[in-house]
């Protein structure tokens, strides 16, 4: 039976409704928790982006059961991997067990804050397979040195160590992620339920490993509201990922969106108050070999809603597949 998520999208809510939206996400039964690490939103109609690790560290302690997860993080740019690997083992401890960090390669909107430019795709896997490394060999324990070609690091060490060993997850779209995902972490990280990524994860080491993947949909009682705040709020999704990851930031966003239509969009996100039509697109993971989905409600303002529908109706027909 396959996992069903909840998404804290940064990008569309505070952070103090993040905190109470995943707390009620976890009464209602959903199976784990996924949060966006962002510092712009794609567009300028979600109009957020507060800091993820901080929310992570509230969703902490706000829940009980529920496990949490970033979706995802790159630690190559704006973070270093030995803070990324500080700021996990930390949140592990205040989960009490309960985290995984999941890890990408970035994208532009995101990491060209810093001021270091935006590498190609080739040189970002390099970095995000050196960032794995320092990573796991801190999670390790003990002091480390580190020597790369795109990271340094002199007498690194953990003073805090979870009792559990935090699981680190790397996210794919092409055979290059698909190879650092295989080859160096416990689990696959996609947003497209594409059957190829497992197998090219599988062929690099991945067999056995869990995969996770994640799915935005628009519940709505109303589904012409439902398809007018998804085009508002997700047109950039149809960009696909090789646009979205070099597009400098939301203005970029909105200028390679702007003539995508509402029908457009209605046809690649299910919309509306049909359960079956959610449900026939979280089994296309389920088909590709997912074993876990998380779920993005589109609209910060709607989440009470989907919340209470999901427990009623979504998650029992997902689980019935």
């Amino acid at each position: 039976m396959v996992a069903i998520g909840y998404t804290m999208m940064c990008e569309q809510a505070t952070p103090d409704q993040l905190v109470r939206d995943v707390r009620s996400a976890e009464t209602a039964g959903f199976d784990f928790s996924v949060i966006s690490d962002h510092y712009f939103p794609w567009l300028p109609a979600q109009g957020h982006a507060g800091y993820a690790w901080a929310i992570l560290g509230a969703a902490a302690q706000a829940t009980e059961r529920i496990p949490l997860m970033t979706f995802v993080t790159c630690p190559t740019m704006r973070y270093h991997p030995a803070i990324v690997a500080q700021k996990a083992a930390t949140v592990q401890i205040l989960a009490g067990g309960r985290f995984r960090l999941g890890l990408g390669a970035g994208e532009n909107l995101n990491e060209h804050v810093v001021g270091k430019g935006w590498p190609m795709a080739s040189v970002r896997h390099e970095m995000l397979s050196e960032a794995v490394e320092v990573i796991a060999a801190l999670f390790d324990g003990g002091t480390i040195d580190y020597r790369g070609a795109h990271f340094d690091v002199e007498s690194a060490k953990l003073w805090d160590l979870p009792d559990q060993r935090v699981p680190i997850g790397v996210a794919v779209s092409g055979p290059e992620s698909c190879r650092v995902a295989g080859e160096q972490a416990d689990m696959m990280i996609a947003t497209e339920p594409k059957g190829e990524l497992g197998e090219m994860f599988d062929a690099s080491g991945g067999s056995g490993k869990p995969r996770v993947g994640q799915i935005a949909i628009a519940y709505d009682t109303d589904r012409e509201a439902a398809v007018k705040r998804a085009h508002e709020q997700f047109r950039w999704f149809g960009l696909g990922w090789p646009v979205n990851a070099n597009l400098p930031g939301t203005g970029a966003f909105e200028s390679a969106s702007q003539f995508v239509t509402p029908e457009q969009v209605a046809e690649q996100l299910s919309c509306g108050p049909d359960v079956d039509e959610h449900v026939e697109k979280i089994k296309g993971f389920v088909d590709a070999g997912f074993d876990e989905v998380a779920i993005v409600q589109i609209g910060g303002e709607h989440q009470d809603s989907f919340i209470s529908w999901a427990e009623r109706e979504l998650l029992p027909a997902v689980r019935s597949l």
